[in-house]
């Protein structure tokens, strides 16, 4: 039993973490290409939008990852079809929620770019990269929704290609854009977009084989369904949402330190570390469909093994990222400074240093809120991750940005890490199995 528990830990983890680094790179393509192509305006303009990006994305592993854990565990219990009315449920929210992004995107990009922090410079950068994504929001929410109930669904394998393939076409589509064609910030944005429709579409290989037990069923939406589809993966939603705050609350408090350069600065490490966030992501997401299913058959032993495994996977994780930023800082700043800036050089060193000593602990947080969620000891799960999101790191920004400037920036979402993963290993080791 012990062998088959690692064997499949390995395979959903493995896939997951690929399939999540493809994810990363739909920002991190962007930084790299709007650097070359748009120089230290554009990143600070990118910067700008992703907290939009993030709460998009944010909703949509909320709805895929509550929905699919409930799935899991009704598929255990034999519940085949109440697990399938709450994947027509997600489905449908996912839908709803879309459409309302849209229309803001439309009706609303002028004045989110000012409240976002955009001055005359990076508005019209801003506002481009808003609007394009926001009207596109409809297919990244469903494809988060789609990617984690196939992988609930047995099929690990084709959800890793799904946004793997979504990935890498966004890089080929970022340069065509960019650079051939040159259509600018909307290219970058156009390009991104693209991605989720294209994921979606690989994702539909699932049910056109007819191997799966997934089926979208016509019923009601249920107010509890749908609040218990949202209670479950409201840790998923609160983990990714905190990168937007985080970004809202940092580029504010930059922009009074460093002005654009520092925000250019802190958007090269802000999208370094969606490539570490997305790896520990992967590895949570990966174990959920482990983990539901042993809830759901009160598998114990199941339950610790893949538990353990996989906080010692997070912290091998972030012993090799911290060593490759530390060691070769210079030249993966070089890669996204274009314009050879020797302040944002200098800013990019200090706080890739600093900062990504908080993935030693990041990793761990978001593991066992995940774990929390997938057997339903939701409270802890969400306070977990509102720590993370705001309750902590927002009044350390304010604190430390005051007695260290940008120093304090950088030791903010550390010291954050640090006591929200004291309270997480308290709370895990508290639970009743």
């Amino acid at each position: 039993m012990k062998d088959t528990i690692l064997k499949d830990f390995s395979k959903y983890v493995s896939l997951n973490i690929l399939g999540m680094i493809g994810l990363s790179c739909y920002i991190l393509a962007d930084t790299f290409f709007i650097s070359k192509a748009l120089g230290a305006t554009g990143i600070a303009a990118l910067n700008l939008s992703i907290s939009i990006f993030s709460i998009i994305n944010g909703i949509g592993l909320m709805l895929g990852i509550g929905g699919a854990t409930r799935y899991s565990i009704l598929q255990s219990q034999q519940e085949i079809k109440r697990a399938n009315y709450v994947f027509t449920t997600s489905i449908k929210m996912g839908l709803i929620l879309g459409i309302i992004f849209l229309l803001i995107g439309l009706f609303g990009s002028d004045d989110l770019a000012i409240l976002l922090g955009a001055n005359y410079t990076t508005f019209p950068l801003t506002k481009t990269y808003l609007m394009t994504i926001l009207c596109f929001a409809p297919f990244f929410i469903l494809n988060n929704i789609i990617v984690a109930f196939v992988r609930n669904d047995h099929n690990p394998k084709l959800a890793m290609i799904a946004m793997l393939s979504g990935s890498i076409a966004n890089i080929f589509l970022d340069y065509i854009f960019m650079f051939p064609l040159d259509m600018g910030m909307f290219g970058a944005a156009f390009a991104t977009s693209l991605a989720p429709v294209i994921g979606i579409g690989v994702s539909s290989i699932h049910f056109i084989k007819g191997k799966n037990s997934l089926s979208y069923t016509r019923c009601k939406m249920q107010l509890t369904r749908m609040a218990d589809i949202v209670v479950l993966g409201l840790s998923a939603f609160i983990n990714e949402i905190s990168s937007a705050i985080t970004l809202i609350i940092f580029n504010l408090v930059i922009l009074s330190l460093e002005g654009n350069l520092g925000v250019a600065s802190y958007g090269i490490i802000a999208n370094l570390s969606l490539i570490g966030v997305a790896i520990f992501n992967g590895v949570a997401q990966g174990i959920q469909p482990l983990v539901s299913k042993g809830y759901g058959q009160r598998n114990v032993y199941l339950l610790k093994k893949v538990l353990k495994a996989a906080l010692i996977t997070s912290l091998v994780i972030a012993t090799i990222i911290y060593f490759i930023t530390f060691t070769y800082s210079d030249g993966i700043i070089h890669i996204f400074n274009s314009e050879g800036s020797v302040e944002i050089a200098r800013m990019s060193k200090i706080g890739l240093r600093i900062y990504f000593i908080g993935f030693f602990f990041a990793g761990i947080n978001i593991i066992i809120a995940m774990y929390l969620s997938a057997t339903e000891s939701v409270k802890d799960a969400f306070l977990i991750a509102l720590g993370r999101g705001c309750l902590i790191i927002i009044p350390m920004v304010l604190l430390l940005s005051k007695i260290w400037d940008m120093t304090g920036i950088w030791l903010a979402f550390v010291v954050t890490e640090v006591i929200v993963a004291a309270y997480s290993i308290y709370r895990q080791r508290r639970i009743d199995y």
